[in-house]
């Protein structure tokens, strides 16, 4: 919880000085509070739920299921968002998508090793729910608000309550600040939740969610291409299968209808 508060307290800085320097006015307008307030509160719900379900359960099992958060948020924009409906091509690609990341953080097509029951592997699922959830949400949400004020002001909601948790459940340990930590805390703020959120919700106001959001399978297939490229780690013949099926997944969900 404080290292949320943290990297978004970074977040903020970065989201409002950027607003300074291009003069869009950052304060809600009075009828726009009731959606931020709701969004501040999505955000806290998410984000704890990843916190918590991370440390509960196996980091590869948690990976596949924090993936699935396009499906939740194609199913919600399916209801929430007129014109970005559910079609068989995206249901097509959100599922061969999501087969490559399971093969690539299997490493293979074997589920022997994978046991997904318990409490941390829910509270991760739910997460993923809540993601979806909330990245429809924030679409909807841009439609009357600026993307700027949506992005800044669900952060600045949320701080009150990460600090609360952090005091009531956490212990910060002050000998293991070292250069790697702080390093991971300022990138986390800065680019994490200052560029990465503001390019996302960018995005969301030029194209449909479940587009934007289905391109989050990229992620952890990234994750492990990087760290061959970086830490010398083998790249298998089920990462390429994953980046395969990831590729064709989604050339499915993003291409254009034909005309």
């Amino acid at each position: 919880m404080w290292s949320a508060f943290i990297r978004f307290v970074i977040g903020i800085v970065c989201i409002a000085s950027w607003a300074a320097f291009r003069g869009i006015p950052i304060w809600p307008k009075p009828g726009e509070w009731r959606l931020l307030i709701m969004l501040g509160i999505l955000f806290v719900l998410q984000i704890g739920a990843m916190n918590i379900g991370f440390d509960l359960t196996q980091g590869s099992i948690a990976a596949i299921l924090i993936s699935t958060n396009p499906f939740f948020a194609a199913l919600a924009a399916h209801f929430l968002i007129a014109g970005d409906r559910l079609s068989a091509r995206k249901v097509t690609g959100l599922i061969i998508a999501f087969g490559g990341i399971v093969v690539v953080l299997l490493g293979g097509f074997s589920f022997e090793d994978l046991n997904p029951i318990g409490l941390g592997s829910a509270v991760v699922l739910l997460s993923a729910a809540l993601l979806g959830l909330r990245l429809v949400f924030m679409a909807r949400a841009q439609q009357k608000i600026s993307g700027v004020r949506v992005v800044l002001w669900q952060m600045i909601l949320s701080l009150p309550l990460f600090a609360i948790a952090g005091i009531t459940l956490e212990t910060i340990r002050w000998e293991s600040l070292a250069f790697a930590p702080i390093a991971g805390l300022l990138y986390q703020g800065v680019v994490i939740a200052g560029v990465g959120m503001m390019v996302v919700s960018y995005l969301l106001s030029r194209y449909t969610a479940s587009v934007i959001t289905s391109f989050n399978f990229i992620s952890p297939v990234s994750g492990v291409l990087l760290s061959a490229v970086f830490l010398g780690d083998q790249i298998t013949p089920a990462i390429v299968w994953g980046v395969v099926l990831v590729g064709v997944g989604l050339y499915f969900v993003s291409r254009p209808k034909a005309v």
